[in-house]
């Protein structure tokens, strides 16, 4: 992992054009308050003060420091952020998408706002469907357009399903499990299970036939009480380490955007709420986040934060259709989607305050700069949007700006608005 205590470096091709990024630069540990981040043929290969980078001895990395314009005050450079839990936006949604194209609007859609890396979410459908939508998202991860695919759905409670469809609810079903994951090719990373449904945890359960797939269960959409909660908890992460021991990924369980979709904490009923902080807290879990000032109040998400640390919590968009439209209405998979004010909620034509919320209308760079102005420092917000998700998928070259890993970077200005993106150090069109 780079450090900004002293300038890191990589072997690069000493030929190629270094184009130098100047700012505040956020790294998983520290801010560089007068940093640069030098690329070049589409990776990056200096992290450092500027100071240094201007004095350094590779003479391609002093160069492209010296040419970098003096940034106007407050611009933060920060690296691509990785969104694993996002339905679409752009008026285009995963779980909708019929055609390659119809999907690449909603991946552009945030990659324009700094989400270099993206999970294309689905939620509950019928059997046909999910096969169809996961072989259609397939071509995309193979692409690498994006970097897989997550199921919400569809072995969750009833009680708590939220948005997701009630007709289509199943119990844990292996088979569907391993027809998933060969739909998706290899690309299907997360799903989320709920932990007290017949068939997902236990020998041959569903929650076992992920991770054989090598995919990683996402505990979510559930009313467990804690010790189902810490049975699902604790089984996978036996079966994870037991894939790292035999040379696998390192990975940890997700927990599906922790207390939305879930029985709340309550000091005689702790439910599902206290198993997830605690298996967070001891390293076993990474809790997602919607700290998009909708989902959960601001003093909750720096609260979490502090509890766990930021390293075991992933901040993402649960984005849906409308992410960057307008108000109005949308669909989520079967269900009928009302926008009204930026948030999402059920078409219910009985409550005109619509029903249950339905997924989120932010791109991740807001979610960022809500959780800072929550009270997160900055450098915490960024790693849980970045390094965090990005290790909880098993990705090793993105989620960081350090020497080696692929330029996917994101310029913004002191209100963390975006100024500029790169992926694979190549300019995004805004």
């Amino acid at each position: 992992m780079a450090s900004m205590s002293s300038p890191t470096q990589a072997v690069a091709d000493h030929t190629a054009e270094h184009v130098a990024l100047r700012g505040r630069v956020v790294t998983p540990q520290a801010v560089e308050e007068d940093g640069v981040v030098v690329v070049a043929e589409g990776r990056i290969v200096w992290v450092g003060p500027a100071e240094a980078a201007t004095a350094a001895s590779r003479p391609e990395v002093a160069k492209a420091a010296r040419r970098a314009v003096v940034p106007e005050p407050g611009t933060t450079v920060l690296p691509g952020l990785v969104d694993v839990h996002n339905h679409g936006g752009g008026g285009a949604g995963f779980p909708d998408a019929r055609h390659a194209d119809e999907a690449m609007v909603a991946v552009r859609e945030h990659r324009r706002h700094g989400t270099t890396s993206l999970l294309a979410s689905l939620v509950t459908a019928d059997r046909d469907t999910l096969l169809a939508r996961a072989e259609l998202l397939a071509g995309l991860a193979d692409a690498g357009e994006i970097v897989g695919i997550h199921a919400e759905g569809p072995f969750l409670s009833h009680a708590r399903r939220g948005a997701q469809s009630p007709d289509d609810l199943v119990a844990g079903d292996a088979g569907l499990v391993r027809d998933l994951a060969a739909a998706a090719r290899g690309h299907l990373r997360t799903m989320t299970v709920a932990p007290e449904v017949d068939g997902v945890t236990g020998p041959g359960g569903a929650a076992e036939a992920l991770v054989e797939a090598g995919v990683v269960p996402s505990l979510g959409h559930t009313e467990a009480t804690t010790d189902q909660a810490e049975l699902l908890l604790a089984q996978v992460a036996a079966q994870l380490r037991g894939v790292a021991e035999d040379g696998g990924p390192d990975r940890r369980a997700t927990v599906t955007h922790l207390f939305n979709g879930m029985s709340p904490l309550h000091h005689r009923a702790p439910g599902p709420v206290a198993a997830c902080l605690a298996a967070a807290a001891r390293g076993d879990a990474v809790v997602e986040l919607i700290a998009d000032d909708v989902h959960l109040d601001p003093a909750t998400v720096r609260t979490v934060m502090q509890a766990v640390g930021a390293e075991n919590v992933a901040l993402v968009t649960d984005a849906m259709a409308a992410a960057g439209m307008a108000d109005g209405s949308y669909d989520l998979g079967p269900m009928a989607v009302t926008v009204r004010d930026g948030v999402a909620r059920l078409t219910d034509p009985e409550d005109p305050d619509g029903g249950s919320i339905a997924g989120g209308t932010a791109h991740l760079i807001d979610v960022v700069r809500t959780a800072v102005a929550a009270g997160v420092p900055l450098v915490d917000a960024v790693r849980s949007a970045s390094w965090v998700p990005a290790r909880a998928l098993g990705l090793e070259d993105v989620g960081a700006l350090a020497a080696g890993r692929r330029a996917d970077v994101l310029v913004t200005d002191g209100d963390l608005r975006v100024r500029r993106v790169l992926r694979a150090g190549t300019d995004v069109r805004l």
